[in-house]
Formats: C-alpha cells, structure tokens, sequence
C-alpha cells in the first residue's frame, strides 16, 4: 500500500492499493507531480495518476525483485536496478515493454541509482560505486569494498555521498571518485538505510540500527546533532528541498516530521 500524506497535519490524503502483490521497495515522484513510479517484490514498476489512484502504465523486464529507481534528466527514461545483478533503462516514450539497455556489470543486487545529466550512478551489494557516462559510452568504477545501500547526490550535484554496510557513510567527488570525507558514529550493518544532505548542503543525515539519527558538519565530519524518538531502525532520512524540515521512517512503522 502506498500512502499520500499532509505531513504538516498528518493527514492522509489518498492511497494507493490493491496493484503491488509484495511489498514495495521505491517510489519516484515526477517533477510536475501528478504522477509517481512505483517498483517491488513483484518484480514490476507501475505508474499512478496521483489524482485519480489509477494506475495508467505498468513495466515488467526484471527477473526479481526491484530496488531502486530513477528518472533521466528530462524523465524520458526511467533506471531500475533489481536483485538480479542487472540495472535496466526504460524508454517512457514508447510503448514498447522491453528495455532498451541492460547494464549488467554487476556482482550482487543493484541497491540505488542517481542520474545527473548524462550520468548514471548505482551502487551495489558487490561494494562497487559504477558511474555510466551515456554520452562517452564509459563506464567507470570505483571499489569501496563494502556493501552499498545508498546513493545520494549533493544539491550542487558536485559530490555522491555513500551509505555502506561498514557503518560509514562515504562523500565521494562525482567527477574523479576521490573520497573527500568519511562520517561515523552510527550504526549500520544490516540493514540498508538511505541517507541524505540538508538542503544547503551543509550536513550529512543518516537513520540507525539504534534507533536514533545523526547529523554530522558535511565539512568537519563531526556529529553536531543526534535525534531520538522511534523505537527501532531508522531506515529513511529525507530533507525539505528549501526548508530546514526532516522526514524519518523507522521499522517502527511511524513515519515523523522533524523540525531542525
């Protein structure tokens, strides 16, 4: 089930049901926000209409479970990366089901996938950052060694920042994969929990295995703040575009509105 809520109010609005036949892994929102993408268990992403809860597409071509999914810069074509080892572009133009690239460089489950113009990044269970530079036709890959659960990029588009199975978070520079910093403190070894920036750019935000969320000075790498109040994993992090507002979801099943 997916549910659209007033997080000011707590007001559910609408949801969305009875199409997905297991549990759903992500949701992409387009950017004129009358529809969104939905992907799972089921092996299938279906888009909805948010006005009328209908379902208007539905795209299969994955062998299991998906993931993760992103639109390209100019939503004409939609990235999904599966548990099985494959990251798969679809043309939203067409009618046609099948996809038009299969990428399948990969070791174990694609986990996230980012775009930025013309490049594609995913992370991996293998512990690979793989960058896809559509325009050179250039792949590049860069070992973190441990197992990737999140990719995010910076509001400036300039750095990825990394969530590993190590209990690091990794700030990696998107044009050469140096590693600028390395933030710790949390716990993260089981669970894939998805991080993110402020919306200035100056802090990096992640959940825990111990319940709590912690921020730490994007530059320093020092923990500036630590938030308590679910009452098991933090799985989910997500800041407002423009406000200083954070969203958390929790395996508590709670979803909570932070004002910072």
């Amino acid at each position: 089930i997916i549910r659209l809520w007033n997080p000011h109010k707590s007001l559910l609005i609408k949801r969305y049901a009875n199409v997905h036949g297991y549990e759903i892994r992500d949701i992409v929102i387009h950017p004129g926000n009358d529809q969104f993408a939905s992907c799972g268990g089921d092996r299938a992403v279906f888009f909805w209409d948010v006005s009328t809860g209908k379902v208007i597409r539905r795209i299969r071509g994955h062998e299991a479970c998906i993931n993760t999914m992103a639109y390209n810069e100019d939503c004409s074509v939609l990235l999904t990366g599966s548990y099985d080892q494959t990251m798969r572009a679809f043309d939203l133009r067409s009618n046609a089901r099948d996809p038009i690239q299969v990428m399948s460089d990969f070791k174990d489950s694609v986990t996230s996938v980012v775009t930025s113009k013309s490049l594609v990044i995913a992370g991996s269970v293998d512990g690979c950052l793989r960058t896809y530079d559509i325009r050179m036709g250039r792949l590049l890959t860069d070992k973190i060694h441990h197992p990737i659960t999140s990719v995010r990029l910076s509001n400036d588009t300039n750095c990825v920042l990394l969530s590993c199975l190590d209990s690091h978070l990794r700030l990696m520079d998107k044009s050469n994969g140096d590693v600028l910093n390395d933030y710790s403190g949390h716990q993260n070894e089981v669970y894939a929990l998805r991080s993110c920036f402020s919306y200035d750019d100056a802090y990096v935000i992640s959940g825990s295995e111990n319940n709590q969320i912690l921020f730490w000075d994007l530059v320093e790498a020092k923990c500036v703040n630590c938030l308590s109040g679910h009452l098991s994993v933090v799985t989910c992090v997500e800041y407002h575009p423009k406000e200083n507002y954070l969203l958390s979801a929790a395996e508590d099943g709670a979803i909570k509105l932070w004002g910072t």
